[in-house]
């Protein structure tokens, strides 16, 4: 077990540096700077702009033996949420309208940390480490960009690990998930043309209003009809939108919505069983339908083999009891799914609660804050998690 207890101020302070000074994804200029600074000053080598402003370091093992190199990946999110901070912080952010609610702030500082301590023991090493600091997972996806530009390549990278905090459970836990850990998403655009007329005479056109609702009810049918109820998807119509006046039929209606599945084969049936909907619905109403759907992230599936290597390092670290092993997926998304759709990968969360000091919000709330004691924890748990996979 590694003894990180002399840099658990450090953390904290690297941490809250990050915290007062919150950029959105595609903006982390700064951030990224940040990042390079602390590994400069600890002689690590990284490559930075990936993605723009993405960052991804290497340590290099010296003590290789075999034929084989492995590669283990440590993923960092980095940008922050559109948000006005109103939890009560001494180094609350200082930039008007955006904020750390997610905790990638500490997900930066743990990755930090990890670099730190790993390029301490580079000379017993038995492969290498890289430390990807991801921008834009709030927004348009950073992770897909990186992996585009080669951050798994040159070395080859065999397992990638990521975590996120989590207010649900106490510092010192660890949650876990096998499998199917979080959705797929799709954003959803339904646009119904009819013939617009005078309300008094609705005969004379094609209300778009009445196939909206009926095609409403239709999909609605889809999830409990047409989904085994031992898998799971959600899909939700969020806006409508159509009309100008109460007594106008009008000519167009569109509705608005997310797609939410946990498998690609349940994502395929469902885009298309949505599609043969949205077109022959409106037909019967002699109206026409059509469908546009913008692809967003893609199920986030750990490997088994993973999660069993970080579940014996979090229960040697943590104990048997602060292990808790999911049953259900999240319908949420989270776009560390572009590494585990490329190599073997555990994404896991890490507890940060804390009842007596206000830690209890939710991520995205704008009082959300952090257990700092869990930064140290993360940083113990993600070291022994490369070392173990270092030894597969």
């Amino acid at each position: 077990m590694c003894d990180i207890e002399n840099i658990s101020e450090e953390l904290i302070n690297i941490r809250r540096e990050f915290h007062k000074d919150p950029e959105l994804g595609g903006n982390e200029f700064k951030t990224m700077d940040r990042i390079c600074s602390y590994l400069d000053s600890w002689g690590i080598e990284y490559k930075k702009g990936i993605a723009q402003t993405g960052v991804c370091a290497i340590v290099r093992g010296k003590n290789r033996s075999g034929e084989k190199n492995i590669c283990v990946g440590v993923r960092a999110d980095i940008d922050a949420l559109p948000l006005k901070e109103e939890a009560d912080v001494e180094f609350k952010s200082l930039n008007d309208g955006a904020m750390h609610a997610c905790g990638h702030d500490a997900h930066t500082a743990i990755a930090l940390g990890t670099a730190k301590v790993i390029k301490s023991m580079e000379d017993t090493l038995k492969g290498d480490v890289k430390f990807f600091f991801q921008p834009a997972e709030e927004t348009t996806g950073g992770a897909e960009r990186m992996i585009s530009e080669g951050v798994l390549k040159n070395p080859d990278v065999d397992y990638v690990l990521g975590l996120h905090v989590d207010t649900g459970i106490n510092t010192g836990t660890v949650k876990l998930k096998y499998g199917k850990m979080m959705a797929s998403s799709d954003e959803i655009t339904i646009r119904v043309s009819g013939k617009s007329t005078h309300g008094a005479h609705p005969d004379k056109g094609v209300d778009p209003l009445v196939i909206a609702a009926n095609l409403i009810m239709s999909l609605q049918s889809l999830v409990s009809r047409n989904i085994s109820p031992l898998n799971q998807a959600v899909f939700t119509l969020g806006t409508i939108h159509g009309g100008t006046k109460g007594n106008i039929i009008p000519d167009e209606v569109e509705m608005t919505g997310i797609l939410r599945t946990l498998d690609p084969e349940t994502r395929s049936f469902m885009k298309k069983r949505i599609g043969e909907m949205v077109e022959n619905v409106p037909k019967a109403y002699g109206g026409e339908g059509k469908l546009f759907i913008r692809e967003s992230y893609m199920a986030l599936i750990n490997s088994d083999e993973a999660v069993d290597s970080v579940r014996s390092v979090a229960e040697k670290i943590l104990g048997e009891n602060n292990i808790i092993i999911s049953q259900e997926p999240d319908m949420g998304t989270e776009d560390f799914s572009y590494f585990a759709a490329n190599v073997k990968s555990c994404f896991f969360n890490l507890g940060c609660r804390n009842e007596e000091i206000g830690a209890v919000y939710p991520i995205h709330s704008n009082r959300f804050k952090i257990d700092e004691n869990c930064l140290a924890t993360g940083v113990q748990i993600q070291v022994e998690n490369v070392l173990k996979l270092l030894e597969s």
